[in-house]
């Protein structure tokens, strides 16, 4: 990413300049319950650091299922105000660029969360049934694509495999076939908050960070704090 798209976006801006307040209307915040203090650009911020997090973590994070359906909820004003546009004015292209830019963050964000549950399905399958539904990191339809999943994984197995070959070695350990997320892997950050005393695990070690700097750590040290919002995956 540009350095200066960075900053526009950290501006509230798309890469054409215009503020997220201009795209979406009022509505928003008479449609939001649990995050009626964001504003449009907030929002669109959420979604964007929801996206970067995902895509570079190497475990599936808590589901921002809220951010994305507030996001579609303002699409669909934003299409409404498009409609109310004079034919051949200028920010139609403008808010219609703008609105591709956040239905392709959107289909990413989902598409990357799938790949993830179909790569560690077993092993998240496994985990979340020890969180209560309220804290569980894969949304219901989620939960339910990977459970189809591990269920046609184990029928293929049975179809090409286990059914030609001989009872004595036909037990079939579905558990032996679960990975999971490499959380030794290195990742890049911006800090968000100052942090002190960040362990490193593989050299034992303590680092500090401030707020705005950016580093290569290993992910399993700053894993929590990605999900605490105290760190962004960049």
């Amino acid at each position: 990413m540009d350095p200066d798209d960075i900053n526009q976006i950290e501006a509230g801006k798309d890469h054409t300049g215009v503020r997220h307040e201009d795209l979406l209307d009022a509505e928003y915040h008479e449609d939001s319950d649990d995050d009626e203090d964001l504003t449009p650009a907030q929002l669109i911020q959420e979604l964007e650091n929801a996206w970067l997090n995902e895509k570079f973590a190497p475990e599936l994070l808590p589901n921002k299922q809220s951010v994305v359906e507030l996001t579609l909820l303002q699409i669909s004003h934003m299409e409404d105000n498009l409609k109310r546009l004079d034919k051949g004015d200028v920010r139609m292209n403008i808010h219609t660029m703008e609105l591709s830019r956040i239905r392709f963050m959107i289909s990413s964000y989902l598409r990357k969360r799938l790949e993830k549950i179909e790569e560690f399905a077993i092993h998240l399958l496994s985990e979340d049934a020890k969180r209560s539904p309220e804290q569980a990191f894969m949304t219901p339809a989620e939960t339910k694509f990977a459970r189809e999943y591990v269920s046609s994984v184990e029928c293929l197995f049975s179809a090409i495999a286990l059914q030609h070959m001989p009872p004595r070695i036909k037990d079939f350990e579905l558990n032996k076939l679960s990975s999971k997320p490499n959380l030794d892997k290195h990742v890049f950050i911006r800090a968000n908050t100052d942090r002190s005393g960040i362990l490193i695990p593989s050299i034992d070690l303590e680092v500090d960070i401030t707020k705005g700097s950016q580093h290569i750590i290993q992910y399993s040290a700053i894993a929590h704090l990605v999900k605490s919002g105290e760190v962004q995956l960049i």
